[in-house]
């Protein structure tokens, strides 16, 4: 649910999804703000009229004041061509639609309750106004575009559309419906639809930076990253105080494009612009990763007869990017509690054909391409580990434990095993872009070397593969170490984009499918340099993912670490990814520690422990209920990694 709101009063709420919110915090400007939120509810410091509440930034950027109703009572002071005139200027402005203008004074009325209503929150009878509104003039365009944002305002999204969609064929050169279409289409992640409704809206209104701003978001999101940049500067050159963001969103598509001159060109219109933006610190950084390679691009030798290029750095494998819009809104978002309550979440949900997510405790089936809840168990099986000083601690039994549900201790425990006891089943991801070539033979020598320690002959079971844009397993669940080494082998980078969000979901879902007679510990590593520019799935639906399934994901960074820098977006996603699951976040200072790391990791999987356990008042009702685990040893307190909670996710229909 989103909740807008001018001073203390809301104006705007509505269950659309977290990339609305973000498109408002980070990419739309004040302006974009107040129109987005008042733009159909029409309230802006007291009553705004009728005419207000269409205004879309033009005239000088402020609200028109003149209501229908005063235009009515005005029409005997003014002469014909005086009317005509402000008419005019009214829908040069975008403010109103040329039909609304013939709206009866009955009409004009019932508008002016329906916004009434909406000033205070209360759509339904707002919608009741504007449908005796459309019923006295039905070619009322303002009522229509009003009862998208009404009923968009009750969550009936597709009641919006509608509405809208009416509007737009009433009058087709109005802006307003096409502009809050494509915006209603943003938050339900339908980017070329929201990318051809605000285009439309754009060419009526090619001075807009409001709509422009939210046009690029759109283009990006649809990875149309060369009109972002073209959008970009349209917007530069107009005035566009506050909107200094649709240039990040221009570096980010021109990193995408390999464009670094453009992305670097962006990134200092940005600062310039906007000094202290939340985003500041990341596009300084980003700058110095972009200086930093064209200095290693000038440095390098030119081949016999060649005559080195200094101004070119688009031949160089960039090292990095690991500040991006993109990560930065996942980090924004991934702790809001807002949509820590999955009630309204689909039972089965299949995004870009990656594995759907059934109920967080259950038995899941795989058939084809279709992953299948069964049955609600109320059981959970926690993987977790313990250490004290730095150490771990591998001595503990069950009475050393305490174990928390919904802040409930559980029902019963069914089961209490050390990890030495558990049948290991192992997900091996290696990042296959193209930010990791230089170091990929490395990296894969020393992932076989992993496999080779790790696994137990005849008890445990690993799958290996690769990601770029989508995951691909090169040897499919085995315990011969011999086989998952040559399916490491077989690995092969890319110069594709990189999502690795997608991939952590499938590799989740994969280990969860598995058939099991017994418990065992699913555990996900990852070798990647945290970057994500192309994934479907969210940072908080990947960790989400990782909850429901009980998987415990282990990431290992493949960037080398220089001490004296912060820690970028990309190093905080593999923090949160580690974190949240009961896992731990690697950083080898270099390549020649990786060897080491692993050895460590083989250490920490082997040291968890197991508990499962019946919690007390169960319900499959999708809400999510917290995990909190602590372990006392000889009166002293130790630390605890542990995943922190689930879903209860409602059942899903037996097929």
């Amino acid at each position: 649910m989103i909740v807008i709101r001018l001073g203390q009063r809301v104006v705007f709420r509505c269950g659309l999804g977290w990339s609305v919110v973000l498109l408002v915090c980070l990419f739309a400007s004040v302006n974009a703000v107040a129109q987005f939120s008042t733009g159909i509810a029409g309230a802006a410091s007291g009553a705004v009229g009728a005419v207000g509440m269409m205004n879309g930034g033009g005239m000088d950027g402020s609200y028109a004041q003149l209501e229908f109703a005063e235009m009515a009572m005005e029409k005997q002071k003014q002469d014909a061509a005086k009317r005509k005139e402000d008419q005019d200027k009214l829908i040069a402005a975008g403010s109103v639609s040329a039909l609304d203008l013939a709206a009866p004074p009955a009409a004009m009325t019932e508008f002016n309750n329906a916004r009434d209503m909406l000033a205070k929150d209360k759509p339904e009878e707002a919608i009741k106004h504007l449908l005796k509104a459309l019923n006295i003039y039905p070619k009322f365009v303002s009522a229509e575009d009003a009862l998208g944002f009404a009923y968009a305002e009750m969550d009936q999204v597709q009641e919006a559309k509608n509405h809208l969609q009416a509007a737009i064929k009433l009058d087709d050169k109005f802006a307003r419906p096409y502009s809050q279409l494509g915006r209603l289409e943003l938050g339900q992640k339908d980017y070329q639809a929201a990318e051809d409704n605000l285009t439309k809206a754009a060419a009526l209104r090619p001075k807009d930076v409001d709509i422009l701003t939210t046009l690029a978001y759109a283009q990006n999101q649809n990875h149309d990253f060369n009109h972002v940049i073209e959008t970009a500067q349209r917007v530069h050159s107009l005035e566009h105080k506050g909107s200094a963001n649709v240039h990040y969103l221009a570096a980010d598509a021109a990193i995408s494009l390999k464009d670094y001159s453009t992305a670097e060109r962006e990134l200092g219109l940005f600062l310039n612009e906007d000094p202290t933006n939340a985003m500041a610190p990341g596009a300084r950084y980003n700058l110095g990763v972009l200086e930093k390679n064209k200095l290693a691009a000038n440095q390098k030798p030119a081949l016999p007869g060649q005559q080195p290029n200094v101004s070119d750095t688009r031949q160089t494998t960039i090292q990095t990017f690991p500040n991006s819009q993109w990560l930065h809104s996942q980090l924004l978002t991934l702790n809001q509690e807002a949509e820590d309550d999955c009630r309204d979440c689909p039972a089965l949900s299949a995004v870009n054909n990656a594995p759907p997510r059934p109920g967080d405790i259950g038995s899941v089936t795989y058939t084809g391409k279709q992953y299948t809840l069964r049955k609600v168990v109320d059981e959970v099986a926690v993987s977790f580990s313990v250490t004290h000083g730095g150490h771990m601690v591998s001595d503990l039994d069950a009475s050393d434990i305490r174990v928390m549900d919904d802040n409930k201790p559980p029902a019963k425990i069914v089961e209490f095993l050390p990890g030495s006891k558990l049948p290991l089943r192992l997900g091996l991801l290696v990042d296959l872009s193209g930010s990791v070539q230089k170091r990929f033979d490395f990296e894969k020598a020393a992932a076989a070397q992993f496999i080779k320690m790790i696994l137990q002959k005849d008890s445990d079971l690993a799958f290996v593969g690769g990601f770029a844009t989508k995951p691909e397993v090169t040897q499919d669940f085995s315990g011969d170490r011999e086989e998952l080494s040559k399916g490491i082998e077989t690995l092969k980078t890319s110069d594709k984009a990189t999502a690795l969000f997608d991939a952590i979901s499938y590799a989740c879902w994969k280990l969860a499918s598995y058939p099991e007679k017994q418990h065992v510990a699913r555990v996900l590593v990852i070798l990647t340099d945290g970057q994500d520019n192309d994934s479907s799935r969210t940072l908080r639906q990947a960790v989400r993912d990782a909850e429901t399934t009980g998987v415990t994901i282990y990431t290992i960074s493949t960037v080398e670490r220089d001490p004296n820098r912060a820690r970028s977006d990309a190093d905080e996603v593999l923090s949160a990814l580690a974190d949240r699951s009961g896992g731990e976040a690697m950083f080898p200072n270099d390549m020649t520690q990786l060897t080491k790391t692993f050895s460590q990791l083989s250490e920490l999987i082997r040291s968890r422990y197991m508990v499962a356990y019946k919690p007390a008042d169960f319900e499959a009702n999708g809400h999510y209920r917290t995990i909190r685990i602590v372990a006392l040893k000889k009166g002293t307190k130790m630390q605890v990694h542990a995943r922190k909670g689930y879903h209860a996710q409602v059942e899903a229909p037996a097929q």
